[in-house]
Parts: C-alpha cells; structure tokens; sequence
C-alpha cells in the first residue's frame, strides 16, 4: 500500500470517528468532550485494538490492518456496507464476498441495540460466531473477552472437542430442554450452510464439531433443517446467585445475524436479580 493510501485510510477513519455520536454506540456522552464523535479510546475498546494502534492507523503509520481488524472497526464505527467494502479497499484488501458470513452490524441494527437499554444482549453471525455483546450481556454471564476471538462461539460451546475453559458463559449455564436446544443449533447450522456455501469458518467449524464431537456428529446425520428462535435459561450467577431468563433470537435479513436478547419476567424476583449483577459485577464496556 502507497502512503497516499495509508493517509487516505487513517483520513477517513478519523472522519468516521467523529461523526458518531457515544450515544450511538451505547456510551455515556460526558460532559468535557471537544468533539461530538468517539475518542480514540472509545474507538479502540469497542474494536478490540490497542489506542497505539488506532492512532498510527489515523496517522498513517499503520497502513496494512488484517481483515478482522477492518472488520472490527466497520462494526464499531456501525458502517453502512458500501462504507464497510470501502474501508476494506483502502486498507489494501478485497471486501467479504457474497457467498460468505458476514460479521458486519448494519446501521439500523445498532440504533435498535443501543435503545434496548440494560437488557442482556449479544449479536452473533449466522454460524454462531459471537460479534458483539452489551454490558448487561457481560454482567449476567461473564465477559466473553476472556476468551481468544475465534472461541467465541454458541455452537463450539454446545459441542465442545476439548476439555478446555468455558468460551462465552463464565458460570454455569442450563436449558429448559438441553435436547431441544442442541438439535436447534446443529440444524441452524446446516441452513447456514445452504445460505453461504463458500464460508470457510463455516465449513471449518462443522468438520471440527463433526470429528471432534459424537453428539454434534448424530445430530448432524438427521439432516434437519431449522432454527433457534427461543428458550428458557437458567444462569448460575456467583454474586447474585441463580437468575432464570427467557431467551429470545431474533435474525436480521440476508446476512442472517443473530440477536439474542435476555430477560427476566417483569415484577419477578429474576427481573430484580439481573438489575443487581450489573450493579455487582465489575465495571464492563460494550465489546466486539
């Protein structure tokens, strides 16, 4: 990539920047801000990158970010996708293809996440791959950045090929018919299958689950085809002790994100203990 390029990057990511208002991306506005936008920090945080690293992009020091760096910011600075491919292009790289899961959050879909206040809320792509995750997500079941990126998966979590750490529940986590749930995510992920052929994490992710673990493999053999809409969950909370949620999915268009929110029944001593683990858990940021 040419300087001019990497100048051209950092402009526009500045440009980006200041056009998003905190509110926008869930963040408390301030009261001494010189400018209406994000400050690099708050940019760096909600992409998952260091502050050294957002201001060598912006001063064209840095001009050859990876593709989930890219991918990142689209998602925190909540770029349309015309703006999302362009980003792509001037970092020096081809923009997703449309035979491929995307990871990118569109516009429309922020403003939606940032009205749903202090409910539990978490976005994952079509093979379940966790993308972004609320304070209230955080506090119920553990900070997901705890875990490397490419672990933060719903459907690695069900089936999991190794005695490893919990990936995106930190404490104990169960479901009003475990059966149902597990037969729902495999055959969700054959329908991702039809929609996105040529995605190699997911054809990576299935020939994993699939070889590593026996249960996802007989699930797999039925054939079936459907998806996750709901459930009902019960969080084993360290500090407030357990907390019984209802679990509902929600999918947005042809990209086939999921959003999976969680609430207590209102008025219900549930309802009151989820208020109390944001209070109780530690400070947490919105992630991706």
């Amino acid at each position: 990539m040419t300087s001019d390029s990497g100048t051209r990057l950092g402009a526009t990511i500045r440009t980006w920047r200041d056009r998003l208002p905190p509110s926008a991306a869930g963040l408390p506005a301030g009261r001494a801000r010189r400018a209406a936008g994000l400050r690099r920090e708050e940019l760096a945080e909600l992409a998952g990158v260091s502050v050294d690293y957002v201001v060598r992009l912006e001063q064209g020091r840095a001009t050859t970010p990876s593709a989930s760096v890219v991918a990142a910011l689209a998602r925190a600075l909540q770029l349309s996708s015309a703006e999302r491919d362009h980003l792509y292009r001037l970092a020096g790289l081809a923009p997703p293809s449309g035979g491929a899961i995307s990871d990118h959050i569109p516009p429309g879909v922020h403003r939606v996440l940032a009205r749903l206040g202090d409910v539990a809320v978490a976005v994952f792509a079509a093979d379940w791959q966790l993308i972004w995750w609320n304070p209230g997500w955080a506090a119920l079941l553990g900070h997901p950045a705890s875990s490397p990126v490419h672990l933060r998966n719903f459907a690695r979590d069900r089936f999991p090929v190794d005695a490893g750490p919990a990936r995106l529940a930190l404490w104990p986590v169960s479901e009003l018919d475990s059966d149902a749930t597990d037969a729902a995510v495999v055959s969700d992920l054959r329908r991702a299958t039809g929609r996105f052929p040529r995605d190699q994490r997911l054809a990576e992710l299935i020939r994993v689950l699939h070889k590593g673990n026996r249960r996802f493999a007989e699930l797999w053999s039925t054939g079936t085809v459907t998806s996750h809409r709901e459930d009902h969950k019960t969080i084993e909370h360290p500090a407030v002790g357990p907390v019984t949620v209802d679990c509902d999915v929600l999918t947005d268009g042809d990209s086939e994100l999921k959003i999976v929110i969680m609430t207590a029944a209102s008025g219900s001593e549930d309802e009151t203990k989820l208020r109390l683990a944001a209070i109780v858990s530690p400070a947490i940021t919105t992630g991706s």
